[in-house]
């Protein structure tokens, strides 16, 4: 039963359909979505260096640069190297406190969304 749902899913058009809504991530989790699509999920046979999941798969990597974090030469060459990390072991991660007002990153994300 497996081998059919494998046979019949189409990634290709899936991920054509992901890149074409230019929302990215933060628009399915804007659309609710609670599950990571299959676009995401890779084989740990395809992987050039499959590791076993640990116990601490389950939080996203998390960076925050409120505080003055780049006036502390040590604080900002811990955060490189955690954003270096995360995007090495997981391909993403989160800034939180980086500035930016949520209104300009809304009218950015509707500026780029297709109609």
């Amino acid at each position: 039963m497996e081998t059919t749902k494998l046979a019949s899913y189409d990634r290709v058009t899936e991920l054509k359909a992901f890149d074409e809504t230019k929302t990215g991530v933060k628009g399915l989790v804007d659309a609710g979505v609670s599950e990571v699509p299959r676009i995401f999920h890779h084989s740990s046979l395809k992987l050039s260096n499959p590791k076993p999941l640990s116990s601490d798969f389950t939080t996203i990597p998390t960076f925050d640069l409120g505080g003055r974090v780049f006036e502390d030469e040590t604080k900002r060459k811990n955060v490189i190297q955690g954003i270096k990390e995360a995007s090495e072991k997981w391909g993403f991660f989160q800034v939180i406190n980086h500035g930016v007002p949520l209104d300009l990153l809304e009218r950015m994300k509707d500026g780029v969304r297709v109609s």
